[in-house]
């Protein structure tokens, strides 16, 4: 049985990623600062997996990572899988950024899953043996003045994935990132809605729609495709796959 580690579990992509990691019989570890949604998500993943364990943690606290790690080898006894799917991201004007953003998003968004990285990978490289996946963005590779933070933390967190997989190939670790294009999310809905307000945009419907035409395929991404991709990588992929960034935006994001 294999053991995963999930944050920002206690919803969106992070919620389908455990469910579809608990359906294909893993131990899964729900990681998120919110307690009731974590252990809402772990009620779900129980119907296709009994073990399940819910951790209600503040990554951006100093233990936070290394506890969240300890916790499970304690519990299964080893560390198999670990997907960084908690994030953060807030609309502001470029030149009305302010410093409680940046530090909130680069805490949630870099330096939590770079340390989430590192805790696991000396789990894995003890083992010989695991799987990092890490939620990157399409922003990560625009100009975006009005979500500054947030595409400058999904570029650093390209760069963690890169020097993560170097760091941890001599020891049988891989660590990939999946791009998502645009999902239904509850933090896609806020974001979109304040860069609506942000733009003087009144009719939501219509600019959510104009967005959307931007995609090359002409529509959103439906989050159970993208928690299958991260799942593939998790459990599927070859195992020389690395260092690898996998483009789920339907032509938005393109190399």
């Amino acid at each position: 049985m294999k053991t995963a580690l999930i944050t920002g579990a206690g919803g969106g992509l992070g919620r389908e990623i455990a469910l579809q990691m608990a359906r294909r019989g893993c131990a899964v570890g729900i990681v998120d600062i919110n307690a009731a949604a974590a252990r809402a998500t772990l009620e779900l993943c129980r119907e296709a997996a009994p073990a399940s364990l819910a951790i209600a943690k503040d990554l951006t606290q100093r233990d936070g990572p290394e506890d969240s790690v300890q916790e499970i080898i304690k519990t299964w006894g080893r560390l198999d899988i670990l997907i960084n799917s908690a994030g953060y991201g807030g609309i502001e004007a470029f030149l009305d950024m302010t410093a409680e953003l940046w530090d909130r998003t680069l805490a949630v968004n870099l330096k939590a899953l770079a340390l989430c990285c590192a805790s696991a990978g000396r789990a894995m490289r003890d083992q010989r043996s695991g799987r990092i996946v890490n939620v990157t963005s399409p922003a990560s590779r625009m100009a975006l003045p009005n979500y500054t933070a947030y595409a400058a933390s999904k570029a650093g967190v390209d760069s963690v994935t890169r020097s993560a997989a170097v760091a941890l190939a001599p020891h049988g670790v891989t660590v990939n990132s999946v791009a998502p294009g645009m999902m239904d999310t509850e933090m896609q809905r806020a974001t979109e809605a304040d860069l609506a307000k942000l733009e003087g945009r009144n009719d939501l419907d219509a600019f959510l729609a104009e967005r959307t035409r931007r995609v090359p395929l002409g529509r959103r991404v439906d989050i159970e495709v993208v928690a299958s991709t991260v799942v593939w990588l998790a459990l599927d992929a070859p195992d020389y796959v690395t260092a690898e960034r996998f483009n789920i935006s339907g032509g938005l994001d393109r190399d």
